[in-house]
């Protein structure tokens, strides 16, 4: 593997005049490229990947050139150095990977069609024009395209289109950028618009597979959050225009190109009238979090890879901060407290993490940088924790400065820090370095020794793992007056604990509202009085509780035994992040079972117990009036009804799929799915097998997609489960970009889990070719790692990935999951027995 060359230091770019001509039917790009810029020695090197150079010129004169296929390099031998002007004739091919320049495809009415896009993130924009393909790299761009253009088609760029010549269509200068968020695209195109109260023109753009009242959420969502963001930032939106494309063909979520963001289908366009709150709330953050990058990510740049995090973990905590200015009533934080923190702890628990700042090394780690649960969710958490420290008076002031200093410029870690610092007048770099430079976390013991209550943090991990006495800087956040606003050393001793409980009235807790990224572990006595007191809690607090519990016992601090009679307690809790918290220790249960034993049995009388008072509350359908826990709670509370078996819910269920039948896609979105997913397990067969893949090609509405495939890869036949694997390489059938989730769908079903697995194994070649580009393809391990468990299944990845371990992308993922799988399989044969008998105790 090549090591990493940054060609940044041997020529200096300014600006780019790129021309393209593309046609799609022959699926090949001509394009030159002159870029003016400043070389600091006569030789050299350009970024290119696949293309066919036909000639170089620099300042008019034709020079000698190599490409370096293993480099991605064009290496040019100029006259001399200083200021000069290269330019580069080639051509290339579209290809089918996602990356680059490359054809989307979908169907109106039947008709297949495609529309041209770009991913150029990470290093892909090579792919399209030799550059400097690096983020220090920022320039100028001209942007100039032509293509086999047909009547009705738009094109998009970055910037506004300014003039059409002889079919060539032209774009406005950009302001100076990295090449990697350089966007066009084209192609039969639908849009709604509007503008910001400063005048920027917003849209939405989408292909006509879909019902154009499909975008106004994302134009509205959109308009505020950029006017959101530049009265928070205190500091103009810097471009004329903020396009939003959805595209049908999307590797990422989303993708935050200057002014013309791109999108998954899923994560902009969305119908109005039955779309779960969940699912708006998802696709409200989503566009929040790209927006928020037009400032931190675009306007100010990492200067390099290895500060991704300053990227994403920003844009990450700013969704939330703007969504819950826009729409308060929502309670959005309470997402973050559901999804961005279970992920972070789970991830961050086993041993060879990444850190949030890491270095690269490799061409092919630069993508494996890309761990959401790190970069995204935990970086989040440290934002969160500096936000509650300094408040958002330092820093909005912090920002502003911040931006002002390094606008349309690359910056580090360490200068957001000390634009932070100065406005706060707190050290900040000092708190955010340990959480920064170090991976993992810790847990907190908080505990009554000889009289005293103390605190003392220690590295924690689930499954095995090296404690290297690594320390953090806690902002512990507890209820006790006592206690140190941080806490710096192993261990700190508060006081006579009998005196401070008598003070305070009221039990000792750590991390209040459950801010910061560590958990406690309270001895008996601190527990008790915490538990004996519980209603008196906050639902975050509440949630916190189950939460912490849950981890320990994953990670072998207390018997996994322990934490189901606490889950009756909580039971009818009206608290949506309670029930989330609650039913995903149930969820987890379940990998102590065998299928179809006497022990799932009463495990599934269990999830009655839990859930028949709840069911018999909310049933199937919304009531006028009820409270949005209610309405997100309901979900929890059907699915745990139906695996109960509970009739009442299973025959509901199955009269509204038959009410519904010849019109599933209008079934309330907020139900669909378990109503779908119900007749497919109890009632399947060919035919409604054949209909729901069917309805799923059909369909441009991807909730329902996605409400398709979870009841899709339900299903329980034998000959079924071997369709529906048949289908993962059919592309007409299941895109690459969404074959991930079928993977994981199928794996997670028992009556699948065989059948996937052996096809993860037999197609890796294939997938690696299909999607190996993909800055998830990682994840496919990940998800694998996620649902084995036994013996014979780890010896089998162990056997199928540790040959593969050696390639530079891979490596610790690998290593980790094999951890992961290793510490599960080690729990279970451990602790089994015992939970099976405490579940049938208690049902």
């Amino acid at each position: 593997m090549a090591e990493l060359t940054r060609f940044y230091n041997m020529f200096q770019p300014n600006h780019y005049d790129i021309y393209l001509n593309i046609d799609r039917s022959s699926k090949t790009i001509s394009g030159t490229t002159t870029i003016s810029g400043v070389a600091q020695t006569s030789k050299i090197a350009l970024h290119q990947k696949d293309l066919s150079v036909s000639g170089v010129q620099v300042d008019g004169q034709s020079v000698p050139f190599v490409i370096n296929r293993e480099l991605d390099a064009l290496n040019i031998s100029l006259p001399k150095s200083g200021s000069t002007k290269v330019t580069v004739d080639y051509t290339a091919p579209l290809t089918d990977t996602m990356m680059g320049i490359y054809p989307s495809y979908y169907e109106v009415d039947g008709v297949k069609k495609q529309i041209i896009g770009t991913q150029f993130e990470t290093n892909f924009a090579r792919q399209a024009f030799p550059s400097i393909d690096e983020p220090e790299a920022k320039a100028t761009f001209d942007l100039a395209i032509k293509f086999d253009e047909q009547p009705g088609e738009t094109v998009l760029a970055n910037m506004p289109e300014i003039r059409v010549e002889n079919g060539v269509h032209y774009f406005d200068t950009t302001v100076r950028m990295s090449t990697y968020l350089v966007a066009f695209a084209f192609g039969e195109l639908q849009n709604k618009q509007t503008e910001t109260s400063s005048g920027v023109n917003v849209g939405v753009y989408a292909t006509k597979a879909h019902d154009p009242k499909t975008l106004d959420f994302a134009l509205d969502i959109a308009k505020r959050s950029i006017e959101f963001f530049e009265d928070f930032y205190q500091t103009p939106y810097p471009l004329p225009q903020s396009n939003q494309l959805a595209l049908p063909d999307f590797s990422a979520g989303a993708m935050e190109n200057w002014g013309l963001v791109t999108y998954r289908e899923a994560y902009l366009v969305l119908d109005p009238d039955n779309t779960a709150l969940e699912a708006k709330q998802v696709v409200a953050t989503v566009i929040a979090h790209e927006l928020a990058h037009q400032w931190f990510g675009d306007l100010v740049t990492m200067k390099w890879w290895d500060d991704l995090w300053l990227n994403e973990s920003f844009a990450n905590m700013m969704e939330y901060v703007a969504i819950d200015a826009l729409e308060p009533d929502w309670h959005i934080w309470e997402l973050f407290q559901t999804s961005d923190v279970p992920a972070a702890l789970h991830r961050d628990a086993t041993d060879g993490v990444q850190a949030v700042h890491v270095q690269v090394n490799h061409p092919a780690e630069i993508d494996s940088l890309f761990d959401a649960a790190i970069v995204y969710a935990k970086g989040a958490r440290m934002l969160v924790m500096v936000r509650a420290l300094i408040g958002d008076d330092a820093l909005r002031e912090g920002l502003k400065n911040y931006f002002a200093t390094h606008k349309y410029d690359n910056a580090t870690g360490a200068d957001l820090w000390q634009a932070l610092g100065d406005a706060s007048g707190q050290d900040v770099s000092a708190v955010m370095d340990s959480w920064l430079e170090q991976p993992g976390y810790p847990v907190v013991f908080a505990e009554v020794l000889d009289g005293q209550l103390t605190l003392t943090q220690q590295q924690f991990f689930i499954g095995e793992g090296q404690d290297d006495n690594r320390l953090w800087q806690i902002p512990v956040n507890s209820n006790y007056e006592t206690v140190p606003k941080i806490m710096t050393g192993q261990k700190v001793v508060l006081g006579d604990y009998v005196t401070l409980r008598r003070e305070a009235g009221e039990a000792f807790y750590l991390n209040r509202r459950n801010d910061s990224h560590f958990i406690v572990k309270y001895d008996a006595t601190l527990l008790q009085d915490i538990l004996d007191n519980v209603g008196q809690l906050d639902a975050i607090t509440q949630r916190q509780m189950i939460q912490d519990l849950h981890i320990l016992a994953q990670g072998r601090q207390i018997a996994f035994s322990e934490i189901v009679p606490l889950l009756v307690r909580f039971a009818n809790s009206d608290s949506k992040i309670v029930n989330d918290a609650l039913y995903t220790v149930a969820q987890d249960l379940r990998q102590f079972v065998t299928p179809d034993s006497d022990e799932e049995k009463h495990l599934k009388q269990f999830y009655d117990k839990l859930s028949r008072q709840q069911f018999e509350r909310l049933g199937w359908h919304a009531k006028n009036g009820e409270s949005l826990d209610d309405e997100l709670t309901r979900r929890y509370i059907v699915s745990a009804a139906l695996y109960a078996n509970n009739s009442a819910a299973t025959t509901q269920a199955h009269d509204l799929f038959k009410t519904y039948e010849s019109d599933l896609q209008k079934i309330p979105a907020e139900i669909r799915v378990y109503i779908i997913r119900n007749e497919v397990q109890n009632y399947g067969n060919q035919t409604l097998f054949d209909d729901l893949l069917l309805n799923y090609r059909q369909t441009s509405d991807a909730s329902y997609k996605q409400d398709l495939r979870a009841a899709i890869t339900s299903v329980t036949e034998p000959k079924l489960v071997d369709q529906l694997v048949v289908a993962f390489k059919n592309a007409d059938v299941i895109k690459p970009q969404d074959l991930r989730g079928w993977f994981g769908g199928t794996l997670r079903n028992t009556h699948g889990e065989q059948a996937a697995w052996d096809w993860l194994r037999r197609e890796w070649d294939w997938l690696e070719a299909t999607v190996g580009g993909d800055m998830e393809f990682t994840t496919y391990i990940t998800v694998a790692a996620s649902v084995l468990k036994t013996s014979q299944r780890l010896e089998e990845f162990k056997n199928f990935f540790n040959p593969k371990s050696d390639q530079p992308g891979l490596t610790r993922e690998i290593k980790m999951d094999t951890r992961v799988i290793s510490s599960r399989v080690a729990l279970i044969a451990s602790e089994k027995d015992a939970v099976n008998q405490v579940i049938a105790d208690n049902i």
